[in-house]
């Protein structure tokens, strides 16, 4: 199954635009989480508590942990989410917020190291920008580090469009090269599986 993890917002999202191209070579069951519809509870100390308590109960069957349970059992992972203010928008850091859940997408060794319980062996993080994107940091290089760090995914791709809004620039271009690395990537699949 692949879990698509839509932090779009616009109607016209290039971003999707280009997650749904990755979605055209690949053949599996797509399951599309839409974060800016999610409605999620505030992270505050009531909802802290409550999942606590149901994590101590082993009581993972819970709705709170619906999207972790989803997130753990997905085989590949698409997030789809447009460069905002260095970053990703906000309802992504929300869903991360609401899927790092202990013993759920990960635990901790008896040293306290993290293990994961996720499925995933791909995760693909597709962005795009109007201008330069200045630094992979807060957007992709926060994806990437939950994802080595906690999810423990073996590849993670970063596809990107930038300098859309540039004047000047040839965005149709730019999208169609963004969509041209994910042949490359997929050629470069193919080849690995047939040696």
């Amino acid at each position: 199954m692949i879990l698509y993890i839509n932090a779009c917002v616009r109607e016209k999202s290039r971003t999707r635009r280009i997650a749904e191209y990755l979605f055209s070579k690949m053949n599996d069951m797509i399951e599309e989480v839409r974060t800016a519809e999610l409605q999620l509870p505030e992270t505050d100390q009531a909802f802290l508590t409550n999942r606590d308590r149901l994590i101590a109960e082993r009581k993972f069957d819970a709705p709170c942990f619906d999207l972790a349970r989803q997130f753990a059992g997905a085989d590949t992972i698409v997030i789809a989410a447009p460069y905002w203010d260095l970053s990703f928008p906000a309802s992504l850091k929300k869903y991360f917020e609401h899927i790092n859940a202990i013993d759920v997408t990960f635990g901790y060794s008896s040293e306290g190291v993290p293990l994961s319980l996720c499925r995933a062996k791909k995760l693909f993080y597709i962005t795009t920008a109007g201008g330069k994107i200045v630094s992979d940091e807060y957007g992709f290089g926060y994806v990437k580090a939950l994802s080595d760090r906690f999810y423990m995914i073996p590849e993670i791709m970063q596809i990107k469009a930038e300098g859309l809004d540039i004047q000047g620039a040839d965005a149709e271009s730019i999208v169609l090269d963004a969509e041209k690395e994910i042949d490359r990537l997929y050629s470069k699949l193919d080849n690995a599986f047939s040696d």
